[in-house]
């Protein structure tokens, strides 16, 4: 039986709990326990490893070279990485709900809870979330740090392996993505083809293979060199996903407004740059049956993307190719793409006037201060009282369903 745990909600969460209420008219109900609770998938949530698991785990050859997190001898905290200076991790005091988040699924702390996963259940009944698509945490995150394709794959196969074991029993509710590096594409086929086997059905890569780099020569996604990788997906069923801050950009905000500056420009804008990729370059010409989706980028930027996208198509025809074959780039994204929000109010209002009620879906982003958990109800009443019933179901539920091949309910269509 899984034990729902008692929260304080500290002052500074206070604004989280906060709702106009409405959800009593709707058909369906985002409150937990309700017997007319809608189907609701978080479409990204984290699970980090134990924080020594690829250190212990990993080749010899590599072993000096993985990322790790040190306390020097003043006690602060730094992670090292190689070919990079030290990155200071700024440790505050959280009380609360915060201080819970913190621990809970192994955020950056070194004494997470991650292997409990009664307690995780516990945490997704106390949400209302039926079942969610995992993306790496903690630990696993740093693969994504090293520029070495072959070093970050080494580190990929430890962390798919773990998870795959770990969440076994559970896998009917939680749909983890396994981590893929494509610096190398020989080696990135290979890793696809292995987590099909182990059962995987989404993987998630890094928004830029070759990363850290200005290069417009380095490999990337539109070029014809990855086809045999999206034929490995396509062949597999498995849907890719880039979740944002993988690939590290070259670019970063120090100093007055970094937090902010680093989390809204500089990690969530990147993920615009594959999915445009995806969608200018013929890739889903060749590979029609792709399922891609942007992942914890929220959804906003998508009518941006798409309306810019076709400008640039129809007034740069004479510089623009390939010649697309079925419609222009945003016909793709409708027809194969997605993206992933937690609270995204304009970019709800857009989407009916943009036809992408099929595109977005919902996450609660668990354990993560920037999601919604555990007041995701109180956050679904703020942003879809506006919405058609059958759009809540879509967005909550059933679009992940789809895009990431969940079981769903007897009677669900999708």
């Amino acid at each position: 039986m899984n034990v729902a745990p008692k929260l304080v909600v500290n002052e500074a969460n206070v604004w989280r709990t906060k709702t106009p209420g409405g959800s009593e008219k709707w058909a369906h109900s985002p409150y937990p326990g309700t017997a007319n609770k809608y189907f609701m998938i978080s479409a990204d949530t984290h699970l980090g490893p134990p924080p020594n698991l690829i250190r212990d785990r990993i080749e010899a050859k590599y072993r000096d070279r993985v990322p790790y997190m040190k306390r020097d001898e003043n006690g602060v905290m730094w992670t090292m990485v190689e070919g990079r200076r030290p990155a200071r991790i700024v440790e505050t005091d959280q009380e609360g709900e915060d201080l819970y988040r913190s621990k809970a699924g192994s955020s950056a702390s070194l004494d997470g809870d991650s292997n409990d996963l009664h307690k995780r259940m516990a945490d997704l009944d106390l949400d209302g979330i039926d079942a969610e698509l995992v993306f790496p945490n903690g630990a696993a995150l740093t693969g994504f740090w090293t520029k070495d394709p072959h070093l970050m794959q080494a580190e990929f196969r430890i962390y798919n392996d773990w998870a795959e074991e770990l969440t076994r029993p559970y896998r009917s509710r939680m749909n983890v993505a396994a981590c893929v590096a494509t610096g190398d594409v020989a080696s990135a086929v290979a890793e696809v083809q292995r987590v099909a086997k182990m059962g995987y059905r989404v993987i998630t890569v890094p928004n830029k293979p070759v990363f850290n780099s200005y290069d417009a020569t380095d490999l990337n996604y539109n070029q014809p060199a990855f086809d045999p990788f999206w034929a490995a997906l396509q062949d597999t069923d498995i849907t890719v996903t880039f979740h944002v801050s993988t690939g590290a950009d070259p670019r970063g905000a120090k100093g007055p407004g970094g937090a902010v500056l680093n989390f809204a420009v500089y990690a969530l804008s990147t993920t615009a740059e594959p999915i445009a990729h995806l969608c200018v370059s013929g890739v889903l010409d060749r590979f029609p049956k792709l399922r891609f989706a942007a992942v914890e980028s929220g959804i906003g930027w998508v009518p941006w993307l798409l309306d810019t996208m076709d400008e640039g198509y129809r007034k740069h025809h004479m510089w623009a190719f390939p010649k697309l074959k079925h419609g222009l780039p945003s016909d793709y994204f409708r027809s194969n793409g997605g993206a992933t929000f937690g609270e995204d109010l304009n970019g709800l209002r857009l989407m009916d006037a943009n036809g992408l009620q099929n595109n977005f879906c919902w996450a609660n982003d668990y354990p993560h201060h920037e999601g919604t958990f555990p007041h995701s109800a109180q956050s679904i009443e703020r942003q879809m009282g506006d919405l058609s019933e059958d759009a809540r179901k879509k967005i909550l539920g059933l679009n992940a369903a789809r895009l990431f091949r969940f079981d769903t309910p007897a009677g669900a269509k999708i």
